[in-house]
């Protein structure tokens, strides 16, 4: 039973390693990483299952070998909870991968790779998942927010690829932790009678659905920059 752990915990991190260096080196497309990182996480769950059968059988009988199998539940339920989690979003999630704060005037992308319209068929769908992702109303002049704006996506690491305060909008790319996978961001700061208005635009350069990956990251930032607006 003690092998059983080890396999699994072993196959499971060389598997999303491997996947992630070979995606991140430039040598394989994304789809390829990720079925190899799914396998991964499959063999994650494997590890976990025969570590919790190891545990009942020590429970049961006292015998020695319960540090090996604890080890190997440890390390094998990261994996297993990280395919879990990305399984889980993919279910409960919308089929979209472009995110707006305003679906009728969305940002328009123009110096990324592939500049397109928001699909206006994401309204709906993003609406209904989404509720929270909505414009920040701020009392910040135009100018106070752009360069808010601005200082946060460099201090956040993200590359970017214009800032214009005569065109009042930002254009950046931000990489996923794990992979690196790029998405487009699109920061439009609009004067209001009280202060300005700051839309935001995230999509992701591959793949038909993000998890909900555009709007946390919407949530995260405009959240950050009202509370530094505040300060």
């Amino acid at each position: 039973m003690n092998e059983g752990p080890k396999g699994g915990r072993s196959a499971s991190i060389a598997l999303i390693a491997v996947s992630v260096w070979g995606f991140r080196a430039g040598d394989w497309p994304w789809p390829q990483a990720y079925n190899l990182a799914s396998w991964g996480a499959w063999a994650g769950g494997a590890g976990v299952v025969v570590a919790l059968t190891g545990l009942v059988v020590w429970l049961r009988r006292g015998t020695g070998g319960v540090s090996t199998v604890l080890l190997g539940l440890i390390l094998s339920l990261p994996v297993a909870g990280l395919g879990a989690a990305f399984e889980i979003a993919a279910r409960t999630t919308p089929p979209i991968n472009d995110i707006s704060t305003d679906t009728e005037d969305p940002p328009v992308f123009w110096f990324t790779a592939t500049p397109s319209d928001y699909p206006a068929s994401n309204a709906e769908p993003q609406l209904a998942a989404y509720p929270d992702v909505r414009p920040l109303e701020t009392q910040l002049s135009s100018a106070e927010a752009f360069a808010a704006a601005l200082a946060l996506v460099e201090d956040r690491g993200w590359a970017v690829l214009s800032a214009d305060p005569a065109e009042s909008q930002i254009e950046a790319i931000a990489r996923s932790r794990l992979f690196g996978f790029e998405d487009e961001v699109a920061i439009r700061v609009t004067e209001t009678d009280t202060g300005a208005r700051i839309d935001m635009r995230s999509r992701s350069r591959l793949g038909q659905i993000d998890r909900g990956a555009n709007a946390r990251r919407i949530e995260a930032f405009l959240s950050a920059l009202e509370t530094r607006a505040r300060t």
